[in-house]
């Protein structure tokens, strides 16, 4: 599958790093969605491990009780980035023009991304290097919610539904031939009950999730 030029435009087509040249020290999903995701984390990572946090931001979702090998950090802004006490190294790299990762062939035991696959513009080229450097059996963890930078997300998750979001992360997966295990959805979405609706509340950001391992 290969996003056509029209699904991987954004509405703003401003250089990304002027978009993150400053920091943004908020967290972008709510205590819900971490909590589930740091069990995801717990029960799917691996002690002693290496680690690429791929877009990650000032702070880290692995569990506090766990130790790894090597945690890489990757993001656009290098300040965000020296305040996530969890990363032993980091690298600013815009992805939408450089999709090539600076790592060797199976250099991690495990990817993860939180809320930002909806950005990538060249998704099937950066799965391919996700595949690239993950040793064979490691796991990549792509989670995101319903939550957006409008303006820089591509067209293709702008406009799809929630089910379409998870249906393109899925794809992204397949762009590798024979490179990933069958992708595996784990969700939890809140009820929205009107009452709640009456009155402008949320009842908690939706959790999405695609597992896959990488098999050959």
């Amino acid at each position: 599958m290969q996003l056509v030029s029209e699904q991987r435009t954004k509405l703003d087509n401003a250089d990304d790093a002027l978009f993150y040249d400053y920091p943004r020290f908020v967290t972008h999903v709510d205590d819900r969605f971490i909590e589930q995701l740091t069990n995801l984390y717990r029960q799917r990572l691996e002690s002693n491990t290496r680690i690429l946090d791929l877009m990650s931001s000032w702070v880290s979702h692995l569990p506090k009780e766990m130790e790894f090998a090597h945690v890489e950090g990757h993001g656009l802004n290098a300040e965000e980035l020296a305040k996530n006490p969890r990363l032993d190294h980091y690298f600013v790299q815009n992805l939408n023009k450089q999709q090539v990762l600076p790592f060797a062939d199976q250099f991690f035991d495990a990817v993860i991304s939180t809320v930002s696959v909806q950005y990538l513009q060249y998704p099937e080229a950066i799965f391919t290097e996700i595949h690239r450097i993950l040793k064979v059996g490691g796991i990549a963890i792509i989670s995101f919610s319903n939550r957006m930078f409008y303006q820089k997300a591509i067209q293709a998750w702008r406009d799809g539904s929630e089910s379409d979001r998870t249906k393109l992360v899925f794809k992204y997966f397949a762009a590798v031939p024979k490179g990933f295990t069958r992708p595996e959805l784990v969700a939890n979405v809140p009820p929205s009950t009107s009452f709640l609706a009456m009155f402008g509340m949320a009842s908690g950001d939706p959790f999405y999730a695609v597992v896959a391992t990488r098999c050959e």
